[in-house]
């Protein structure tokens, strides 16, 4: 059951309140199986695309092996399954020392390039744990839309609400762009042989949104996970990123936000989607008519091949 496999698109480290349903419903259904597994990379159809429509995804489960050649597009994980917590290849580390072990310089430099994506991607696993993790906030920023995020006992903890969650997404996703960011420049600093964007404005991000990921329950708890994702996108516009995606099935996405209408700041709405679910190619060019869950383009289909998982430019 890959829903429990941690890290990609679809591969989330830490089981939610939706876990023990989506593990059902991943037996009865194709897209929830393979939601569990967007880091993940895909081949041409099952080891290296050589179609202008075709590229991979990877993220830390591939760190340290063979990476997909031939493909259209790379869209690298930024983190290492959990939405708190670094890939360790995504640039030069102590585990992975050379810019030629990094994720980030596969898919800039081995992309050969398509006409509706561009050689590199990124996408960034989501969560709204609540106030029961370390990093939660205690405060909040003069742009939370839902006011002020408020911190009481000894240690201080933030209060369960929609602006620390709001503010909690943001801070994931500015910590994601700073990670980017130094992962780039490393790269760069090694002499690399092609040079690698180190801004975030220079590539779409897509939001890996899966049950088997922590969220909240009840209708104040999905509020919370909608203003989480919106301070997610609000961080990523801040850093100049133009577009933001969503990487979910319209079950996973339904279960997490109940559709994704805000109370306050920018609605859920009209991102662009990124749908797994197929079990072959054709399976994929198909699942580009599937009706958005967003209410935006279904710009990107995925698809279980071996080695790596594939993905179909819509």
């Amino acid at each position: 059951m890959m829903l429990v496999r941690p890290g990609h698109p679809g591969v989330p480290r830490v089981l939610g309140w939706g876990a023990a349903l989506a593990a059902t419903l991943a037996m009865l259904t194709a897209s929830p199986v393979l939601a569990a597994r967007p880091s993940h990379g895909g081949g041409g159809g099952g080891g290296g695309g050589t179609s202008s429509t075709i590229g991979n995804d990877v993220s830390y489960p591939q760190c340290g092996g063979s990476l997909p050649s031939g493909q259209a597009f790379g869209i690298v994980g930024v983190n290492d399954g959990l939405a708190n917590t670094l890939n360790p290849c995504l640039g030069p580390s102590t585990a992975y020392p050379s810019y030629s072990e990094s994720e980030l310089y596969w898919a800039v430099a081995a992309s050969g390039g398509t006409t509706s994506q561009p050689k590199a991607s990124l996408y960034v696993n989501t969560a709204d744990p609540g106030n029961t993790v370390s990093d939660w906030p205690t405060s909040s920023s003069s742009a939370d839309p839902y006011g002020s995020c408020a911190a009481s006992g000894s240690p201080k903890v933030g209060a369960n609400s929609t602006a620390c969650a709001w503010q909690y997404g943001y801070n994931k996703a500015a910590q994601d762009t700073t990670w980017l960011t130094s992962a780039g420049n490393a790269i760069n600093a090694q002499g690399a042989k092609t040079t690698v964007p180190a801004s975030p404005s220079a590539y779409p991000w897509w939001l890996d949104v899966e049950t088997a990921n922590s969220w909240q329950s009840g209708a104040t708890g999905v509020a919370m996970n909608v203003a989480d994702l919106q301070g997610m996108v609000a961080a990523l516009t801040a850093a100049g990123v133009s577009k933001v995606g969503v990487y979910s099935t319209s079950y996973q996405w339904g279960k997490v936000t109940s559709g994704g209408i805000g109370t306050s700041g920018v609605p859920l709405t009209n991102l662009p989607d990124w749908i797994p679910g197929a079990r072959k190619l054709s399976g994929a060019v198909s699942n580009c008519q599937l009706s958005s869950f967003t209410g935006g383009a279904v710009e990107l289909t995925q698809w279980f091949s071996r080695p790596f998982d594939s993905d179909y430019a819509c």
